[in-house]
């Protein structure tokens, strides 16, 4: 099975080369979590990575945390029947789960070690490609000590390359100081647009890649999500507590998004292709993740690189404040 060619990106100080777009497993990890977003298929979920592959995507992004673990064994099912070239895998460690499972940020020397070790075995393989630190840890000391760690890990060849992921650039600085910072996980849309002050002109004098997430703003830039969408999502989706889900904010976002669909109707697009579009044309971000729940949804939202904004799209778009 083949697959369509995409643009690339190097990703930071890397050997790494990636396609604009990622395929991101937040959602199909599935429920039964803090963060679920509900009922997913497994079925669905490797129809949607299979088809963001066959559509040219070269990485997926996962963490340790979707799903407890559910959301890295669904990856190494996809992986299992793709028949084209293996793409690059990004984990994520730093999010410990209890028997009833409550999170915790930990970044231990041990944990880390075995959270990596864990993520191999549910991947299966060998080695990963970008191994990220999902949040700072609770207790602040433990950066050093973990970001050693992860720096040993890749001296092992246990993982590749290394970076953070929501980290401040202070925090950033620290991690430098012990060994080199691959990549920046943010999340960053555009209802979402805090890391242009500081955080992206960082990354870019430091040589950081960023691979950004959330682009849709998680579904609220699709233009499919409305009031009584919102209203109805089950009590195990995240969204269903999250501000932007809820009044005052959905409505100032469900607004946006109207004026967004009248840029993307005028380029043949939907609002969600053009609000990854929009993230993409900033210089400093290397690629973004975009989740998708099916092959369907893939498919409307995987060749969103390939929309190319004008200026005038692009003042129109950032002008439109909710």
């Amino acid at each position: 099975m083949g697959s369509e060619s995409m643009q690339t990106r190097r990703l930071g100080n890397s050997d790494l080369m990636i396609t604009l777009i990622g395929c991101g497993s937040w959602a199909v990890g599935g429920a039964g979590w803090a963060f679920g977003w509900g009922h997913q298929d497994d079925s669905d979920s490797v129809a949607a990575i299979l088809r963001a592959l066959e559509l040219g995507v070269n990485w997926i992004d996962t963490a340790a945390v979707y799903g407890l673990g559910h959301g890295e064994e669904v990856v190494a099912k996809a992986l299992e029947k793709w028949k084209g070239q293996r793409p690059l895998v990004f984990t994520k460690c730093g999010l410990i789960w209890d028997a009833q499972g409550r999170l915790t940020r930990k970044m231990t020397a041990a944990l880390v070690r075995k959270e990596c070790e864990d993520s191999l075995r549910r991947l299966r393989t060998d080695v990963i490609d970008l191994y990220q630190v999902h949040w700072p840890p609770n207790i602040d000391t433990e950066i050093e000590e973990g970001w050693a760690t992860l720096a040993a890990l890749k001296k092992e060849g246990k993982v590749r390359w290394i970076g953070v992921s929501n980290f401040n650039t202070a925090q950033m600085e620290r991690c430098r100081a012990i060994a080199d910072l691959t990549s920046l996980q943010p999340p960053y849309s555009l209802i979402r647009r805090e890391i242009e002050t500081e955080i992206l002109p960082y990354c870019r004098q430091h040589s950081i890649g960023v691979i950004t997430y959330a682009p849709m703003a998680s579904g609220l830039l699709t233009g499919a999500m409305t009031a009584d969408r919102a209203a109805n999502l089950p009590d195990d989706d995240w969204r269903k507590r999250s501000p932007e889900f809820n009044e005052p904010n959905l409505s100032r976002n469900t607004r946006f998004v109207e004026r967004l669909r009248h840029v993307a109707n005028q380029l043949g697009r939907t609002p969600g292709e053009v609000a990854i579009a929009w993230v993409l044309t900033n210089s400093a971000v290397t690629g973004a993740i975009v989740g998708s729940r099916s092959a369907q949804q893939a498919e409307g939202v995987m060749r969103a690189a390939e929309v190319r904004l004008s200026p005038e799209d692009i003042a129109k778009i950032e002008g439109m404040q909710p």
